[in-house]
């Protein structure tokens, strides 16, 4: 199935649809959905340390046929390897993941001493570690900190976006710099009441889609990537076949007027 590719403020080119790893326990759970999403037509795999799935990433990278160049594997350096300790965490992630380089890294959260990780991210692109870098969860003041002292700026910024928090506030941050937001939870953590929204009901009916499709479809046109998560194999087919539909303007803005600039993580 043919994908959109997204091309990065460094020319890196993203497949815009994704698969997501989050919550998926085991390695070799991991690696078994992993091949299958990939044998689905996925190209986009993330993944991060604190998931501690990144070796069974690792194994299905290993044993897909589908050659290294044609994945485009991320995965985010957890706060705990901050700071001095970063370029060798940087090193064992790529021996986790089994693989030369990464596609994308991310800092996972604004927390500890973030500056000298993000100049580990720096150094790791120039020395081919890492095609592109990016945030995660960076949505506040340590942003901004961060635009200060950066040398290289983030490609893609990794945040919590659906329906129901859209990231308007966020998005004329980026805008300048030409920073692509990701969406984690892009269905609301299948929120109930998101998925009973008129909108969405309507919408599916008319285009012969699921509600979780035309979600995922709202993305596509917002210019987000998305990477959702299931270990349901016909999900998985499902959430990568959205792309053969459109959300009319009328839908798109009664989908904007959705927004409660609200989390619905309760982990944050």
């Amino acid at each position: 199935m043919e994908q959109p590719l997204i091309t990065l403020n460094d020319g890196v080119k993203i497949p815009q649809t994704g698969f997501g790893t989050f919550q998926i326990n085991g390695n070799g759970k991991t690696a078994k959905t992993c091949l299958a999403a990939i044998d689905l037509g996925y190209r986009h795999i993330d993944t991060a340390h604190v998931y501690r799935n990144e070796r069974g990433v690792g194994k299905a990278i290993e044993k897909t046929s589908v050659p290294r160049s044609e994945l485009f594997i991320t995965s985010k350096l957890w706060v705990s390897d901050y700071g001095e300790k970063s370029e060798k965490a940087i090193d064992k992630m790529l021996g986790r993941l089994k693989t030369d380089y990464l596609d994308l890294l991310l800092l996972h959260r604004p927390r500890g001493d973030y500056f000298t990780a993000w100049r580990a991210l720096e150094k790791a692109k120039k020395a081919g570690k890492v095609r592109s870098i990016g945030l995660s969860n960076f949505e506040n003041e340590d942003l901004d900190a961060l635009f200060s002292e950066m040398e290289i700026l983030p490609s893609v910024m990794q945040v919590e976006c659906h329906p129901y928090f859209q990231q308007k506030t966020l998005m004329p941050r980026l805008a300048p710099h030409d920073i692509k937001i990701e969406s984690w939870f892009p269905l609301g953590h299948a929120n109930k009441e998101l998925f009973r929204e008129p909108i969405f009901l309507r919408a599916a009916e008319r285009c012969g889609k699921t509600v979780p499709q035309t979600i995922l479809r709202w993305h596509i046109q917002k210019g987000f990537i998305v990477f959702p998560k299931s270990t349901n194999v016909e999900h998985i087919k499902q959430n990568l076949d959205i792309f053969d539909f459109d959300l009319t303007d009328e839908e798109m803005n009664e989908i904007a007027a959705l927004d409660r600039n609200a989390s619905l993580a309760n982990f944050k």
